[in-house]
């Protein structure tokens, strides 16, 4: 007991020492700095600590002047006095104290002192009032297919496009084209002059068709970008008889209907017309789910007709109820162009389904009556086809590729590729160049992403001609049924050309 008791008494001693010595060395400390953060270990200390001890002055950690201590990021959090916000918090809106309590402090970043917040309000505060509930908004996410919905319609107020007039057209046959009417089908000639120049779309035309017909087969269709499709006299005066501006969007396809006297019309407005041209009224109106590139009438009713674009699925339409009767669905974006085979049971449809390793389902053989499929293995190469065309005479058919050369097909099952005759030359480039035959089948015509319109020999595959036609990529190319050396082109550039 008596040891403890010495103990504790010695302990107490030394504790009242280390005091006495502690604070002798804090003033010491005080006075003897050399510099600022720098401890001088003067004799003073040594005095003040006891024989044999030398304590140094303890680090001065609150001190204000740089360099005197730890930087703020490992400072205790305390009260500063009043002073201009740091530049990072600035901006900073002001938050109230319960929801400031309830934000986790991201890792790896130092926490502001107190103040800071008021502060920062205050600054944002003198720049101007901040928009009602600004802060703590939530924005929130939109799908990517939901982003990509069409365009919301026009208001109310909007002015509607006024229903166009009706088409005058002089009485009787064209002087050009009644001698031709009741002669025989002459031999296709090579034209080589342009016969007229037709200037009036104020963009790219995507296509031309003249009138199915015969008696009023002077009429050439044409539609653009420029949200219209035109009808002009190409063959007499030149002119153009009747503008269409029925769509807010580009006009991608227009089609005449057999009898001549209506045009179908579709367009990246998502909307069909059906326009009568003698009073031109709008005889059907309908609204796809998709943008539309191609167009096409049933040849055994003419009331239907198929309707393909940027969708897996083409649509077959039935102009008398305005409704859609069936669907032809297949694992594909978007459909180029339509094709029926003569029978009209069948057709065929280009799409842009062509990958690195196969390109199956870049022609597909449809059942139109059952909607089925009879073949997608047709074409084994990997190009897309961006048109399709049909010889008048035999039982073959043509496809642009965009492997710049045309590939021909039989018209029969099982649709095989010719090996022997390929007819290339020209440049395709991602444009929808067209191609036709001849009515009498012997030559064929094509566009070309550089202005050129080129000609083969169908038998023997050879270049006939080549024509400096236009100054941008000419994508549209036709002959005209009843006159033997008349052909008619377009361009990107908005112009169409008939050559004779």
């Amino acid at each position: 007991m008596a040891s403890l008791v010495a103990y504790d008494d010695s302990d107490s001693e030394a504790e009242e020492a280390g005091r006495g010595g502690s604070a002798a060395g804090r003033a010491a400390g005080a006075s003897g700095l050399a510099g600022p953060g720098v401890p001088d270990a003067s004799p003073k200390g040594a005095q003040g600590a006891g024989a044999g001890q030398c304590r140094l002055p303890r680090a001065r950690l609150w001190a204000r002047e740089p360099g005197c201590g730890p930087s703020a990021r490992l400072r205790w959090p305390g009260e500063e006095p009043a002073g201009p916000a740091p530049p990072w918090a600035r901006c900073a809106p002001a938050v109230p104290a319960a929801a400031r309590r309830k934000q986790p402090r991201p890792l790896g970043l130092p926490m502001p002192p107190p103040g800071t917040q008021a502060r920062a309000a205050a600054a944002c505060g003198s720049r101007g009032p901040q928009s009602p509930g600004a802060e703590g908004r939530l924005v929130p996410y939109i799908p990517k297919r939901l982003r990509q919905q069409p365009a919301d319609p026009e208001p109310a107020g909007a002015s509607a496009p006024s229903a166009p007039a009706p088409l005058c057209l002089a009485p009787g046959v064209s002087e050009a084209i009644r001698p031709h009417l009741s002669s025989p089908r002459r031999e296709t000639r090579v034209p080589r002059t342009v016969r007229s120049h037709l200037w009036g779309h104020k963009g790219p035309v995507h296509g031309i068709q003249w009138c199915p017909v015969l008696a009023s087969s002077q009429l050439l269709l044409s539609a653009s970008t420029d949200k219209t499709f035109k009808v002009w006299d190409a063959v007499d005066s030149g002119r153009c008889l009747q503008t269409y501006s029925l769509h807010s969007e580009a006009v991608r396809a227009a089609q005449w209907s057999p009898c001549g006297r209506r045009i179908l019309s579709g367009g990246f407005d998502f909307a069909l017309h059906l326009t009568d041209l003698e009073t031109g009224t709008q005889l059907f109106s309908g609204r796809s789910d998709f943008r539309i590139t191609t167009l096409k009438f049933y040849p055994k009713d003419h009331n239907i007709f198929l309707c393909g674009g940027f969708s897996s699925e083409i649509k077959a339409w039935d102009v008398r109820t305005g409704k859609v009767v069936r669907g032809y669905k297949a694992t594909i974006q978007q459909t180029l162009d339509i094709l029926f085979l003569q029978e009209g049971s069948e057709f065929l449809s280009s799409t842009d389904a062509s990958t690195r390793d196969s390109a199956d389902r870049t022609i597909i053989a449809w059942d139109f009556r059952t909607s089925a499929k009879i073949s997608n293995q047709i074409f084994h190469e990997r190009y897309t086809c961006p048109s399709l065309a049909l010889h008048p005479r035999e039982p073959v058919f043509l496809a642009q590729t965009n492997g710049n050369y045309l590939a021909l097909f039989s018209a029969v099952w099982p649709y095989r590729m010719s090996r022997r005759r390929r007819y290339e030359g020209h440049k395709v480039e991602g444009y929808a160049v067209g191609c036709e035959c001849s009515p009498c089948g012997d030559l064929l015509v094509t566009g070309s992403a550089d202005g050129r319109v080129l000609m083969f020999s169908f038998r023997t595959a050879s270049r006939a001609c080549t024509l400096q036609g236009h100054t941008q990529a000419c994508v549209g190319t036709t002959y005209h049924p009843v006159l033997p050396s008349v052909l008619g082109t377009c361009s990107w550039g908005g112009d169409i050309k008939i050559w004779h």
